[in-house]
């Protein structure tokens, strides 16, 4: 197989690809053989129809299934073969196809290079999570707005506690989860901010419109459940993708440098991909405690 790479834009490439001999010809044997099993032609059982008589009869079904099964061999063997990494679907042209050959041509966009230097060893500040008396008091103070007349006993079982202080204790392990949440976003966001610092390149468009196209839908869904009428919706649709194109942009950003990190540390880059780079990042991290 021979593939050839051009350059048509800072992240578009086209490339034509020929194959030819065996690989082609044996496509089409296997293709034929399957046909033959359920071809139906006078005079003939199914299975036992001759090559020459199949071709005759089936060879537009015969080509449509070479093609639908050697050019996207073909084309993700070039892909490997010019260690190119597509965002998006290619646009298959020229396609010739013979009884020994097949050439096409595929226009691509391909993930920008992402020089990323220092991923390991990412320094993060924190401090130890602590729940003191006065938050404590404050929530139970909250709480007890709607049972000024219990005193404390009756307070903690209408609430579904045996006595005040297993309240007490398990406000106190709420406010604790909720601190390690909220320090968890915290200490992500700023590993990632620490990763974005390091590189600076431009994102294929089409992967930024795709974001927009998810952002958008997903925004008209949410005014819809607050009850915007639908007219009004379509009304503010424009000012709407608007104001999502930065947030789109920095959610792409952020993707493709969390995937450049899978793919040196060959993580699966999956639906969990995000979550297994960041606990990654957080494990191999320089951890310095602050007061």
């Amino acid at each position: 197989m021979k593939t050839e790479v051009k350059k048509t834009g800072q992240h578009k490439r086209e490339l034509t690809v020929q194959v030819e001999g065996d690989i082609v010809r044996q496509k089409f044997d296997e293709v034929y053989k399957r046909i033959n099993k359920e071809a139906k032609v006078p005079g003939f059982r199914p299975g036992n129809v001759p090559r020459d008589i199949l071709e005759k009869h089936y060879s537009g079904a015969a080509q449509e299934g070479v093609l639908k099964e050697l050019l996207p061999e073909a084309y993700n063997q070039a892909l490997g073969e010019a260690d190119l990494h597509p965002v998006s679907l290619p646009e298959i042209s020229q396609v010739d196809l013979g009884k020994d050959s097949l050439s096409f041509k595929a226009n691509l966009e391909v993930r920008p290079d992402i020089d990323l230097k220092n991923y390991k060893g990412l320094k993060i500040e924190y401090k130890p999570i602590e729940v003191n008396a006065d938050e404590t008091n404050q929530a139970l103070d909250k709480l007890r707005k709607n049972y000024q007349q219990l005193p404390d006993k009756e307070f903690a079982r209408s609430l579904g506690y045996p006595d005040f202080e297993e309240l007490r204790n398990a406000i106190e392990r709420q406010i604790y989860l909720e601190k390690t949440r909220t320090q968890q976003v915290n200490l992500e966001n700023a590993l990632i901010q620490q990763l974005l610092k390091q590189v600076n390149f431009q994102i294929p468009s089409s992967l930024i419109n795709q974001q927009l196209e998810r952002l958008a839908k997903q925004a008209q869904v949410d005014l819809a459940l607050r009850g915007m009428s639908k007219e009004e919706i379509e009304k503010q649709e424009h000012a709407l993708r608007e104001n999502l194109k930065s947030e789109s942009e920095k959610q792409v950003r952020i993707f493709l440098v969390l995937e450049e990190v899978a793919r040196r540390e060959n993580i699966a880059r999956d639906d969990k991909m995000t979550k297994e780079v960041i606990e990654f990042l957080l494990r191999q991290a320089d951890w310095i405690r602050v007061n």
